[in-house]
């Protein structure tokens, strides 16, 4: 790795020229894992990561999981112990979720296509459902009723305005997420709540995003709209979810988040807010942000060419197992993730090289021209940044190679 082309990235430890991962070395890990390739999340670096969320956010702050992150479950779980909540995407991670011992009250269910049977099984489990549509609401209150059950749900708001700068942006305009804030009053004023319990509001405007004054500018927008809409409502809500946003540095010359403006501006909002908002749970929802530096993709260099000049490395992993890292899940422009030999982290011999992946596409590429340790056929390649959005992310049967193995030490 260039000397400072990534310093603000997840700290590296060197130990004998080698990567260190979980207080031992790569290659040692390698040996144990069995084979290439694989993911390693370190639980210590997600205790630390929601150690800072803790010490900067007020204390009133509730902290939420976004299981779709990482789903793996010994990762959900051990988030379990820390995180006041989780929030799922489908059925499978209501499945992982409720296999913790954190209470379904404290589980949402997001997602703009909700299908009939998923709609039941939230139901069933009492969990809190994020309503996206008059139509979904209209289901969620026929299947309580044939459950004889009150169902949890809170309406997801579309609102007017975005995350600025945010790697992906998910409300204003016009979106397949929530229910236009400017339609909210209306629903919320119809008398339709037979065997449905409102407890708030979910707003949720983007991700990945590496500036405090954007989010702190959302997250007062959000307030004031909640307030709002919240006047509207048919019974006293107890939650509102702001969302998150928080992104973490991926490329170089990206600078790492700073809380403690985004906290200093929560403990503000909540004084401003505290008649107008008062009794209701504010929770801040986080996946990336938890995990994302926590984990590392380790695959194995099989063949080394040169073509024309140009150094390729060959690997026995590639996109179908880290689709985040060739570039190809959401990037406009294709940027490096931190890529290092592992196994010769501190070498001094180095070279301009591409690492590629086996499968038959010329996109399957995890590095792309970067200055690296000269790497030889059995050494160890580290794509670091890698806890989220990585093998779940990724088209796993793609060629039909065998999928990556995922360890949490």
């Amino acid at each position: 790795m260039a000397s400072n082309e990534f310093a603000a990235l997840r700290r590296i430890k060197i130990v004998d020229n080698c990567l260190e991962i979980g207080g031992g070395s790569v290659v040692a890990l390698a040996e144990r894992v069995g084979r290439t390739p694989f993911y390693v999340y370190e639980r210590d670096e997600i205790s630390k990561r929601v150690g800072e969320l803790r010490h900067h956010l007020p204390a009133e702050i509730k902290l939420h999981y976004a299981i779709k992150a990482n789903p793996m479950p010994e990762v959900v779980q051990h988030l379990a112990t820390l995180v006041d909540g989780f929030d799922i995407a489908s059925v499978g991670e209501l499945r992982v979720a409720l296999a913790t011992a954190t209470s379904p009250q404290h589980i949402s269910f997001a997602g703009p296509g909700k299908t009939r049977e998923e709609l039941a099984a939230a139901v069933a489990a009492d969990i809190v459902i994020n309503v996206e549509s008059e139509r979904e609401l209209d289901a969620i209150d026929q299947l309580a009723q044939e459950q004889g059950r009150v169902a949890q749900i809170a309406i997801r708001v579309n609102p007017d305005f975005e995350l600025k700068s945010s790697g992906m942006k998910m409300s204003g305009g016009a979106k397949p997420f929530g229910i236009d804030a400017e339609c909210v009053p209306a629903l919320l004023a119809q008398d339709r709540w037979r065997h449905t319990q409102f407890i708030g509001l979910h707003i949720y405007c983007g991700s990945q995003n590496l500036r405090s004054t954007a989010i702190i500018e959302a997250q007062q927008k959000t307030f004031e709209l909640a307030s709002r809409l919240l006047e509207h409502a048919p019974q006293p809500a107890r939650w509102l979810n702001i969302g998150g946003g928080f992104g973490i540095p991926y490329f170089a010359g990206d600078e790492p988040l700073d809380l403690a403006p985004i906290g200093a501006n929560l403990h503000k909002m909540l004084i401003q807010y505290a008649q107008r908002l008062s009794g209701i749970e504010i929770i801040v929802e986080l996946g990336r942000y938890i995990v994302g530096e926590a984990g590392v993709y380790i695959c194995r260099v099989i063949d080394r060419k040169i073509s024309r000049g140009q150094v390729f490395l060959v690997t026995d992993g590639g996109l179908h197992h880290h689709l985040a890292a060739s570039g190809n899940f959401g990037q406009v422009l294709r940027k490096n993730y931190p890529v290092i030999v592992a196994n010769k982290a501190a070498s001094l011999q180095r070279e301009i090289a591409s690492v590629v992946g086996p499968l038959c596409t010329p996109l399957d590429v995890l590095a792309d021209k970067m200055d690296m340790a000269a790497a030889e056929v059995g050494d160890l390649i580290a794509v670091m940044q890698s806890g989220a959005y990585g093998a779940t992310a990724s088209p796993i049967n793609f060629l039909s190679h065998p999928p990556p193995r995922e360890i949490l030490i």
